[in-house]
């Protein structure tokens, strides 16, 4: 491949963009017309508008950007991660345009894309799974049923779903059918596809995820774990890699386990195997995701691998260059996702302007990003501006040297997550490793947040203080031109 189209914006854009330099590739970047002024738009070799801010306008346009890819010469086109990286049509549309898909094909993506058919697919290859329905429940009292036998609590899950929508818990028979049947609306509403299943609900479980790589001669490796537990409304905010609680034995088998999850549906390319881990470290089989993740960068500090640069290299048919023997864990890496959200609201968004802008730096350091000082966070996307990444020998050397790249980290304008990212390095059951997907629920409270005053508000407090000053010092003027005597005085200090 000599030219790679990347569908997609932000931070991920320039990310691929940068494996692709390195390896002599040239770059196309697509945008919508609220990224027109976009980092990844001017880091690219060449870049093409295909549509207005809304992305069902613009970045899912499937037929626009394939028909983009061939103007401008393309070879091939990656999906990067969100908008289309899951769609079977997509993978399946590129390919049948003579184009190179850099990701699996249609049809993993298609039995992983199912919850259901995942979960069918894995039990052939010994995967463990959480008990529960192998097939879309069709009769609500049959389902009932089902639920008594497993035992309540249990949850409902959409079978398309993601994100936590179509997700329900249940905790007694006589809420079934009214959670159901509301599981099965928002799984229509979100996915356009009802179908919803069962499982038996683990009360406090670690959501652990392993890394694969497979080519297409056959070889299938995984790339260790990462811990994903730190989460607000099922939306990752805090990775680490590794997990702090997996025994080398345990790592072993879900490694064995996620490599042969991913042979169960023929992957190749890059892909995530998802599990559950409870109180007694027993793991069950969650979901695969097959595509690039968010958090990757965790697992290439720990490895040394480039997993971009592995996508492109499996893409143009070559086979993996190491083995599973050759692969070691390399220290500790923790990775802050920074969003523009105000954690002290409810982590809700906080769209606006970057009046300040300055990452930290240093050995260990990274950040993705794809914004400067002065730009706008578009309300049409997804909130996260940056991902802040460590890597240092121990995991308490990490969780320090997270500390200080927050503090060098410096945002105005807008509110983001870095406070929150204090608050979890800072926090006993994070510190000890002891915590699982519950850890906002049962520990943050946003009064619990220590942030200091910005540069901006500290500057409006000095500008008020001098003028109440001022007015005070004519007001003592007036006093005195007027003979009227005044016994007070008032000291104002400004700090």
């Amino acid at each position: 491949m000599n030219k790679i189209l990347i569908a997609n914006r932000g931070e991920i854009a320039i990310r691929i963009m940068r494996a692709c330099k390195e390896m002599g590739i040239k770059t196309v970047a697509v945008y919508s017309e609220a990224d027109r002024q976009a980092l990844h738009t001017r880091y690219a070799d060449e870049a093409y508008c295909i549509g207005p801010p809304p992305s069902n306008q613009s970045y899912l346009l499937m037929d626009k950007i394939i028909e983009t890819a061939k103007a401008s010469g393309a070879d091939g086109i990656h999906p990067g991660y969100g908008f289309l990286s899951e769609n079977s049509v997509f993978s399946r549309k590129v390919k049948e345009a003579g184009l190179i898909f850099i990701g699996p094909s249609a049809e993993s993506i298609e039995i992983m894309g199912s919850k259901i058919g995942a979960k069918q697919a894995v039990k052939k290859f010994n995967v463990p799974m959480v008990p529960g329905t192998e097939e879309a429940l069709t009769n609500i009292e049959e389902g009932k049923k089902i639920a008594e036998g497993i035992g309540f609590p249990v949850l409902i899950k959409a079978s398309a779903g993601g994100g936590g929508k179509g997700m329900r818990v249940v905790n007694q028979a006589n809420e079934f059918e009214e959670q159901i049947k509301m599981a099965q609306s928002e799984a229509t509403a979100a996915f356009g596809d009802g179908s919803v299943f069962i499982e038996k609900y683990v009360g406090k479980p670690r959501h652990i995820e392993f890394q694969i790589l497979a080519d297409n001669h056959g070889n299938v490796v995984h790339l260790f774990e990462r811990e994903c537990s730190i989460q607000r409304r099922h939306q990752k905010l805090v990775e680490e890699a590794p997990s702090s609680v997996l025994t080398p034995e345990l790592r072993n088998k879900m490694g064995e386990a996620a490599v042969n999850a991913a042979k169960a549906c023929n992957y190749s390319g890059a892909g995530t195997i998802e599990f559950l881990l409870d109180e007694q470290l027993n793991f069950y089989f969650l979901e695969m995701n097959t595509r690039l993740q968010v958090e990757h960068p965790v697992t290439e500090q720990i490895t040394g691998i480039d997993l971009v640069k592995e996508q492109i290299k499996v893409a143009r048919n070559e086979k993996l260059t190491f083995t599973q023997e050759d692969l070691t864990i390399n220290g500790h890496s923790i990775e802050l996702r920074i969003c523009a959200e105000d954690p002290a609201n409810n982590f809700l968004p906080d769209i606006g302007t970057l009046k300040t802008y300055k990452i930290p730096q240093g050995y260990g350091v990274r950040v993705d990003d794809a914004y400067e000082e002065g730009q706008e966070i578009p309300i049409q996307y997804d909130p996260m501006i940056a991902k802040l990444i460590v890597h240092a020998p121990t995991r308490e050397a990490a969780m320090s040297k997270m500390l200080q790249a927050i503090d060098d980290y410096k945002i105005s304008g807008i509110a983001t997550t870095l406070p929150f990212g204090i608050f979890v390095m800072k926090h006993e059951a994070f510190r000890s490793g002891n915590f699982d997907t519950k850890f906002i629920e049962n520990y943050f409270k946003p009064e619990d947040l220590q942030m200091p005053f910005t540069d901006e508000e500290l500057q409006a407090a000095a500008i008020a203080s001098l003028d109440f000053l001022n007015k005070e010092r004519t007001a003592i003027q007036i006093s005195s031109e007027t003979q009227t005597v005044s016994n007070w005085k008032k000291r104002v200090t400004l700090r």
